[in-house]
């Protein structure tokens, strides 16, 4: 007999870390879900990297930030190294003053995973190994899984299942839903490999000649992670091994490894892919299985830490009769397009770092250190690139569950909630706008002087109307909190926001009018609000 429920209201198939955050963010909602993975145990190799300041800020909700700051290390930018004897072109990038975390954090997936999986076991949420999903069957009503241990096999029921097993995703199979691209015509390599002597600072080092490919990637003192293009000379070898690469990117492209010992190595092909829907029914794809990047900006992992914190909320709150499913149709809407300009802008930039083609490779060799050496010194541009790499910057304003009635321009509904430090009043404590949205469900802010009547007011219809599901923060204006107010553009004393986040830390509405019977408006008739 498999020891499997019988039953279950979400189950997820992967336990990688797609899998996994979306597991922990549905028990933060109060949803204990089943996961399942074909896998005997978790990931033993590194693999994916980069943790962005966007994954770090739901970790921090989740309180497992500081856990990933203290095994991780922190990247400050890039060095481009584009001829053998030239200084590189480095690139700083500035997230001060967007984030707790302005830079990317270098840590291997398998602590990642370990970490995440820590926290399920604390909340007596297990993981079931060696159960591969065989068949999927849905209805209007719910689905049935057939899952297999070893040579037994039981059906499973569910409400709603979660497909994060990866770019071979049985769950996307299962349903036939066309996974859509193409393959990158070059073999790669990866070496995970201890140095001699630490490495020398923290910056990600991407070399990039006519004789090829290679980028080392900090992980910790003495631990660097090494990719590049495989030689044409040894494409085709099929027993490939660090040592016959290591003259090769010692001598050729002039990187000095002093290598002690090569602790993972694999040769593989890189794909851009993306399934052409992200649900089917009762059933949704997230991470590799809803889409694949190239490794430019370490994007890949951190877009299915994304899905799952856009999906939990919704599904968490159909699943406990809160909100009409109408709201899930929004996953695929706001989440799709954001895939679809990943996989543009990261194929775009890798087909120019790792191209053949004479034309471009001549202008990346003489044209683009010019460029980046000006861009360099331009603070708005490295705050740009910051928040498109670490995903900070990603909106929802075409969402329809974006809803902005104001005169606010640079903030508008569907962005992320920005961070900022938040002196607060009641409490005479210094905090910031993330923590305060940090208890779960969504938070009214309202920016603005308003009555002691009407705060009360506010205060009471909440308790009565939405207990324990919206939180509720008024600011009155203060010397203290000026930032907050100049960046909402409250520029007059009589200027007033009302500001409902979403449990994702997106902006769901802001209106110049603080009213209750609007904002019960929005929550019931935009959001599907059935419990009020």
């Amino acid at each position: 007999m498999i020891n499997l429920p019988d039953h279950a209201s979400v189950v997820i198939v992967g336990a990688g870390p797609s899998g996994l955050m979306m597991a922990a963010l549905l028990l933060r909602q109060g949803i204990q879900p089943v996961i399942i993975d074909s896998k005997k145990e978790l990931t033993k190799q590194s693999r994916a990297l980069a943790v962005h300041a966007r994954s770090l800020e739901i970790l921090r909700q989740l309180g497992l930030s500081d856990q990933f700051l203290k095994e991780g290390t922190r990247v400050s930018g890039f060095d481009f190294y584009f001829l053998n004897d030239e200084q590189p072109a480095r690139l700083i990038i500035d997230g001060s003053d967007k984030t707790p975390f302005p830079f990317v954090l270098t840590l291997e997936q398998s602590k990642t995973e370990k970490n995440l999986l820590e926290y399920l076991t604390a909340h007596a949420c297990p993981v079931y190994w060696d159960s591969s999903l065989v068949r999927v069957e849905q209805s209007d009503e719910g689905v049935v899984l057939e899952v297999r241990q070893g040579k037994l096999s039981k059906r499973v029921g569910c409400d709603w299942l979660i497909g994060a097993d990866g770019a071979s995703s049985a769950v996307r199979k299962a349903l036939k839903i066309n996974f859509s691209g193409g393959s990158y015509i070059h073999r790669f390599y990866l070496a995970d490999l201890n140095l001699t002597m630490p490495y020398p600072d923290t910056q990600i080092r991407i070399i990039s000649k006519n004789e090829g490919f290679n980028a080392l990637f900090p992980i910790s003192n003495n631990l660097v992670r090494c990719i590049g293009i495989v030689p044409a000379a040894l494409k085709y070898r099929t027993d490939l091994r660090f040592d016959d690469l290591k003259p090769y990117i010692t001598f050729t492209l002039g990187v000095p490894l002093q290598v002690e010992s090569c602790n993972w190595f694999s040769v593989y092909s890189l794909h851009h892919r993306m399934a052409d829907r992200f649900r089917s029914r009762r059933v949704f794809l997230i991470g590799d299985a809803a889409h694949v990047h190239s490794p430019v900006g370490g994007q890949g992992m951190n877009t299915g830490f994304q899905d799952a914190y856009n999906l939990a909320w919704k599904l968490a709150g159909v699943v406990n009769n809160e909100y009409d499913k109408g709201i899930l149709d929004s996953y695929s809407l706001e989440r799709m397009p954001v895939a679809r300009g990943l996989l543009k802008t990261t194929d775009r930039l890798f087909s120019v770092i790792v191209t053949d083609n004479f034309l471009i490779k001549r202008i990346r060799k003489w044209v683009v250190p010019i460029l980046l050496q000006r861009m360099a010194g331009m603070r708005d541009f490295k705050g740009e690139l910051f928040k498109r790499i670490s995903q900070i910057g990603i909106s929802y304003r075409k969402s329809s569950l974006s809803v902005h009635h104001s005169a606010s321009i640079a903030i508008k509904a569907g962005d992320r909630l920005p961070f900022m430090r938040v002196y607060d009043e009641k409490l005479k404590v210094d905090t910031d706008l993330h923590q305060w949205c940090s208890k779960g469900g969504f938070t009214l802010l309202v920016l603005g002087e308003l009555s002691p009547m009407t705060v009360s007011g506010l205060a009471k219809w909440i308790k009565s109307t939405y207990p324990f599901a919206l939180n509720f923060f008024y600011m009155p204006p203060s010397d203290r909190n000026k930032a907050i107010f100049e960046a909402f553009e409250l520029n007059s004393d009589k200027a007033k926001r009302a500001v409902v986040i979403r449990p994702d830390l997106h902006i769901g509405y802001i209106n110049d009018i603080v009213d209750a019977e609007l904002i019960d408006g929005y929550l019931k008739q935009v959001i599907g609000w059935r419990k009020a």
